[in-house]
């Protein structure tokens, strides 16, 4: 257990009683308890106050769970979230996993559970937050590697070598989950500016009245509100890199705006006259097509052949399996350091080998994570994988199972290979590559009639 400040938990519940029990069980000297009945009234706290681990329901009465996750994805990136929800619904819990929830639990639960839950993702909240205080890059320093052997992720590291201690802006493309954010973090920390601040935003989740401020700063006065003179992005990745994800979000005028800062390096607050210079290496990415979306006149043109100088595309994770077991060697050994080494069992290696993996990396990750979470003497089995995995993993097997045994199919191809050749025993042995006395035994051994 971490002997650091105290926790400070968020549960987001419609229900009092999940509120009451909260505040009367869970708060104490080391945990600082904090309740919502409604997403609104959850927004409006996480915009005020950090924190470490987010209880949060499903249902809501003003909104989805998973709307209010990818929030809080986007704005308390050190919290670790669990789902909790009074439905069994499988779907809900896979969307969960995929967008980063820590775990998943289902009403009613156990004191005893729910405080062991909160516990796992409270050190894990506490590492990535130490791991990224500790960085120059403000990042997770395992989310600085790149890990993978593939042809693909070669490739991948290639690219990044070559690009990374130029000043050109880099497009990083590829599925939610593949591991952008990983590409970007390598990037800048070979570049010239590895000693400077890597400055991360998610433009979805840019408030998109306060669009422009957030990027560029703003003067004293240039809105309602505006009472001091505040910097932007801009500004603070001035000397470093701004990482901008998920680019395919920003609108049009922004689009333009940031079009003539990669050109010029230039760029006025808002409401302000002077024009100020900045020095920043900008990387982008993006799951959309852009290429598409400029025919549909949603991204400019410009800026898209701007950000299409030097561009990575990162394979999906079910393009490139053989990098399954090497990531999967790399979580056990990361998610908890301060743990003993955890270990997978055969079985659950073949389910991670048949999963398809849409949600990628990221997915992988969490599903490691929640394995470790459940597992017993350091061993993670298929008990502790989510149903939708073990199920494909059953399948694979079904359509992999032979409907002959090895005897079977032997006799079935010297048959077929006597019957081509008229019974000529010589040229059967010839072309099963067999010698004759050998060829003989088995004819005789397989009651074969020639």
């Amino acid at each position: 257990m971490y002997t650091t400040d105290a926790m400070n938990l968020l549960v987001v519940d419609d229900e009092p009683s999940i509120c009451r029990l909260a505040q009367k069980e869970l708060a104490s000297s080391e945990t600082i308890v904090t309740t919502a009945s409604t997403a609104a009234q959850a927004m409006a706290i996480s915009g005020e106050q950090d924190f470490d681990v987010i209880l949060l329901d499903v249902r809501l009465p003003d909104g989805h769970g998973l709307t209010l996750l990818e929030h809080f994805r986007g704005t308390l990136p050190d919290a670790e979230v669990v789902m909790i929800t009074g439905y069994s619904e499988v779907s809900v819990a896979v969307d969960a996993m995929k967008m980063g929830a820590h775990d998943y639990i289902t009403k009613p639960f156990s004191l005893k559970q729910i405080k062991q839950v909160i516990e796992k993702a409270y050190q894990c909240s506490r590492l990535r937050r130490e791991n990224r205080t500790q960085g120059s890059s403000g990042t997770l320093k395992s989310e600085r590697e790149l890990i993978g052997l593939s042809p693909g992720m070669k490739r991948v590291g290639f690219l990044i070598n070559k690009v990374a201690r130029t000043r050109a802006p880099v497009l990083i493309t590829g599925e939610s989950g593949a591991g952008k954010d990983v590409v970007a973090n390598a990037i800048h920390s070979k570049s010239l500016c590895a000693d400077k601040k890597l400055i991360v935003k998610n433009c979805g989740t840019f408030n998109k009245d306060l669009l422009r401020s957030e990027l560029f700063g703003y003067r004293k006065g240039a809105f309602t509100g505006a009472q001091e003179s505040q910097d932007g992005l801009l500004s603070l990745a001035n000397n470093g890199s701004l990482f901008l994800d998920e680019v395919g979000e920003l609108s049009m005028d922004v689009q333009s705006m940031l079009l003539r800062v990669l050109e010029t390096q230039k760029y006025r607050r808002v409401g302000d006259t002077e024009e100020r210079t900045v020095t920043v290496r900008f990387l982008f990415a993006t799951n959309r097509d852009l290429a598409r979306e400029v025919e549909a006149g949603r991204f400019h043109e410009a800026l898209y052949h701007r950000l299409n100088i030097f561009r990575i595309e990162i394979p999906p994770l079910r393009e490139r399996p053989e990098d399954i077991p090497v990531l999967t060697e790399y979580f056990l050994g990361h998610l908890y350091p301060e743990k003993p080494p955890y270990r997978i069992s055969k079985r659950t290696m073949e389910c991670f080998m048949a999963y398809h993996w849409p949600g990628n990396v990221r997915e992988l990750r969490n599903v490691i994570e929640r394995a470790i979470i459940l597992a017993e003497n350091e061993l993670l089995t298929a008990h502790s994988l989510p149903r939708e995995i073990i199920a494909k993993c059953s399948e694979y097997k079904d359509r992999a199972k032979p409907s002959m045994s090895l005897e079977d199919n032997e006799k079935e191809l010297i048959q077929k290979v006597l019957n081509l050749v008229g019974n000529n025993r010589n040229e059967a042995a010839r072309i099963l590559h067999i010698g004759r006395k050998t060829l003989y035994r088995k004819i005789c051994k397989f009651n074969i009639p020639t």
